[in-house]
């Protein structure tokens, strides 16, 4: 059974850090690139960051490069999304996604539940 589950978000003030995490199960992630993607109210859900299984390759969406940083704990089946310097327009629900063979800007197959990140004064 494949199965992601998000933790750590909240409401923060601008130019604030979280750290989301995203636990799978083994399946999820074993050999998957994993990834996070974002959706505002209104918007359409967009790619955000992935990491390979190896952790040795990332890919940023250019709205986040330098400020948001992805990791990967192999042994904790774990990623994480360390956001800092936070904007009001990073308010979203941010998802964990799962399937692809290598990191891409597509999703894969595999969702979790999802996460609000709120970036408010």
């Amino acid at each position: 059974q494949v199965q992601l589950v998000e933790s750590g978000g909240g409401l923060v003030q601008p130019g604030g850090s979280l750290r989301l995490s995203c636990a799978g199960s083994t399946r999820a992630f074993s050999g998957y690139a994993v990834g996070w993607f974002r959706q505002a109210p209104g918007k359409e859900r967009e790619f955000v960051a992935t990491i390979s299984w190896s952790g040795g390759s990332t890919i940023y969406a250019d709205s986040v490069k330098g400020r948001f940083t992805i990791s990967m704990d192999n042994a904790k089946n774990t990623v994480y999304l360390q956001m800092n310097s936070l904007k009001p327009e990073d308010t979203a629900v941010y998802y964990c996604n799962a399937g692809s063979i290598r990191p891409s800007r597509l999703p894969g197959d595999y969702w979790g539940q999802g996460t609000q990140v709120t970036v408010s004064s």
